[in-house]
């Protein structure tokens, strides 16, 4: 009897609920048929890729959670995909129409406020559209789902920069840079002679948090090193910047475009140059996607865009709190 009351009272006092209510799980279902019927509308493909791959994601910034399976009686590490990104463009590359996909995808060590290992993540492809053309179809998706007109500001990476942290960050110095980190409380974070690294410390405690509180903004024209599966061109200044861009709304990042890279020999160096730097760190070396290497050459001229479902449905609500739109929070998963 004793044993049966100590089982009763722990199950008393285990919580199973989900941490979304059910009014917000029925905003949730409203908002993914509508994004569903506005790319049906536009004859944009809906498609469905594998979760698991054999192939990892080199970004030392994103990293993977990896999976022991058995493949024919033999053991093998898998990796659950960061984004569908490599495995659509490969459809992209055999299909070539637009494309899109809903799926879960899975980050390492990403728990917080805005953050959860298995989060959902909206990604499309558009042959033949400009930055400017995808930006404009993610005004008007943001509208559809809004239910009112969503007109976007354009700032590019240099003048948000110039206007919140008083530097330029294609031009100015290593030192000036540690320097302004150092006046903000930022210098003992040991980045060494890592320039990105010190701009993405100021970026995203000095200038993210200012982002889309007047309109949904897009940041525009980041420095390369930031954006390894992007094109590369010069702005009006002469420096060189990647065709990429980014949406923040209330201060938060809802999504990363790229005008895309069609080069698989480009696309296997930068590979290589992420698990150089991996090694250099210590961190686990990635097995490089070949057959997306092998796609990259018979990638259309494209566009794509990944997107948070569940960070957007956070702001269309005003929640403060993901797992407030998502079913079961990691802690209760």
């Amino acid at each position: 009897m004793t044993n049966d009351l100590s089982s009763h009272l722990l199950t008393e006092h285990i919580d199973y609920h989900p941490t979304m209510s059910l009014p917000m799980a029925q905003k949730r279902a409203q908002m993914l048929a509508t994004i569903r019927q506005f790319f049906a509308e536009r004859e944009v493909l809906e498609v469905q890729t594998p979760m698991m791959s054999q192939a990892g994601n080199t970004d030392i910034f994103v990293p993977s959670i990896s999976t022991n399976v058995t493949v024919q009686d033999k053991p093998q590490t898998h990796y659950l995909h960061t984004s569908p990104e490599f495995a659509m463009k490969r459809m992209l590359a055999s299909w070539q129409v637009a494309m899109y996909q809903i799926c879960p995808v899975f980050r390492d060590n990403e728990v917080g406020g805005r953050h959860n290992s298995e989060f959902t993540m909206l990604e499309w492809y558009r042959p033949d559209f400009t930055l400017e053309m995808l930006a404009d179809e993610l005004a008007n998706l943001l509208s559809v789902v809004y239910g009112t007109p969503q007109n976007l500001t354009h700032y590019s990476y240099s003048q948000a920069f110039g206007d919140y942290v008083g530097i330029h960050p294609l031009t100015a110095s290593l030192e000036s840079i540690i320097e302004v980190a150092t006046q903000h409380g930022f210098g003992r974070l040991g980045l060494g002679d890592d320039r990105q690294g010190w701009l993405d410390v100021l970026f995203s405690h000095l200038v993210e948090p200012k982002l889309g509180f007047d309109a949904p903004t897009l940041i525009t024209n980041y420095p390369p090193a930031t954006a390894a599966l992007a094109k590369v061109e010069k702005d009006d200044d002469g420096n060189e910047v990647a065709k990429r861009f980014e949406l923040y709304i209330n201060g938060i990042e809802i999504a990363n475009a790229y005008d895309e890279l069609a080069d698989g020999q480009a696309l296997k160096a930068r590979f290589e140059a992420d698990n150089e730097e991996r090694a250099r760190r210590g961190l686990p070396i990635m097995p490089i996607d070949e057959h997306l290497v092998a796609a990259c050459d018979d990638l259309p001229e494209c566009s794509g865009i990944a997107l948070g479902v569940d960070r957007l449905l956070m702001v269309l609500t005003g929640v403060d709190s993901i797992d407030d739109v998502i079913g079961f929070g990691v802690g209760r998963a």
